[in-house]
């Protein structure tokens, strides 16, 4: 078995890198190319770059095209440019605007993995005779008894499981993540081993799409008209002030509310609550109005062999910063399910995830509803 888990030499397995411009992929797709794997880069342009370039902590920008042009010049390895603009605004970009339209914080690095990444790029990688789709993922693929499985990365500060649970069982047999056991720092040592040029390139920051993280402007851009100004009111339904559009707000939000601080003789802060977009309400309160213990979830994935019968025991992370927490997990007939936290929990936001883990595995995760 050669390192990728072939029954082949290196030189005979053929291995698609999707590469982003940064230095995960390119240290991803050197190590390989020196493993002596025939392996072909494979970039994305995914939107119309211009308010992007030469912007610093972005992804997907048109200077990243460029650097993973160079980055596959250094290390000798053929590299291709697929066009995905058009696919991208209608899968992911289209989504996160009505997602934020519909009062949820959306997720859009998630549905970019889930409906182009891993699922065209994957079947392109397909058509080019690869063995296996190569990505600079932190996230680990363990055989398992029943096959592979997916698994935190070791570096528990770069682990993205989370943004990675949609991936089905038919794409983990096809996915490869060779930093998985890797820290950052590991990473970047081998990037300035391999005299890559995007070695002490700064970590994506922003959603690609996204410019200094301005959800409104892009929102407004993509569905003009729709973002209209409403009332913030309390949990009594008193009217407390005016707001500029939903979209500025998000469930657990504290800050820009620009209203009081005060209700009645309670001088705590407020909170923003619920955000019902029919309504075009924010409701706010006191932290407290925040604990929930019950969670529901939909468009569940499971990775996890047979889909419990019964209630099962998990942890699970509801942001993707946030410590894993105990819960109890439930999966209905109609594929969604239900999270009974063993205790509650503050600002659980409508259009995150609920990510379920055991130990290290990823047993799955669906959309909070």
């Amino acid at each position: 078995m050669n390192s990728l888990g072939f029954d082949k030499s290196p030189k005979d397995t053929r291995v698609v890198v999707a590469m982003s411009g940064g230095v995960d992929s390119s240290v991803t797709a050197a190590l390989l190319a020196e493993q002596g794997y025939d392996v072909v880069g494979i970039t994305l342009q995914l939107y119309d770059h211009g308010a992007a370039v030469g912007r610093k902590g972005a992804c997907c920008a048109g200077q990243d095209i460029y650097d993973a042009h160079r980055v596959t010049e250094v290390i000798g390895i053929p590299h291709y440019v697929l066009d995905y603009e058009s696919k991208f605004s209608q899968s992911v970009m289209d989504d996160f605007a009505d997602s934020y339209l519909r009062g949820e914080t959306p997720i859009p690095c998630v549905r970019c993995n889930q409906r182009v990444k891993f699922r065209d790029m994957l079947a392109t990688a397909r058509d080019l005779g690869a063995e296996a789709l190569a990505t600079g993922h932190y996230v680990r693929r363990v055989m398992g008894e029943a096959g592979p499985e997916l698994h935190r990365a070791t570096d528990s500060g770069k682990d993205q499981s989370y943004f990675l649970f949609t991936t089905t069982k038919e794409q983990l047999d096809f996915l490869r993540f060779p930093l998985g056991d890797m820290s950052k720092t590991e990473t970047r040592a081998l990037a300035e081993r391999f005299n890559l040029p995007v070695a002490a390139k700064p970590d994506s920051q922003d959603i690609c799409f996204v410019p200094n993280g301005d959800y409104a402007s892009v929102v407004s851009k993509l569905r003009p008209g729709a973002i209209d100004a409403g009332d913030i009111v309390n949990m009594q339904g008193n009217v407390l002030g005016r707001h500029e559009g939903i979209i500025h707000f998000t469930v657990g939000q504290r800050r820009g509310l620009n209203i009081s601080a005060r209700d009645g003789e309670n001088n705590e802060p407020f909170y923003v609550i619920k955000v019902d977009a029919a309504k075009k309400q924010v409701t706010v309160g006191p932290k407290e109005a925040l604990a929930q213990n019950k969670v529901a979830l939909r468009e569940i994935n499971w990775l996890g062999g047979d889909v419990p019968k019964s209630g099962i025991d998990v942890t699970v992370k509801l942001r993707s910063a946030q410590p894993p927490l105990p819960a109890q997990f439930h999966m209905n007939d109609s594929g969604s399910g239900s999270l009974t936290l063993f205790e509650p929990t503050l600002g659980v936001a409508p259009g995150q995830a609920g990510v379920m883990y055991q130990g290290e595995r990823v047993l799955g995760g669906g959309w909070i509803g």
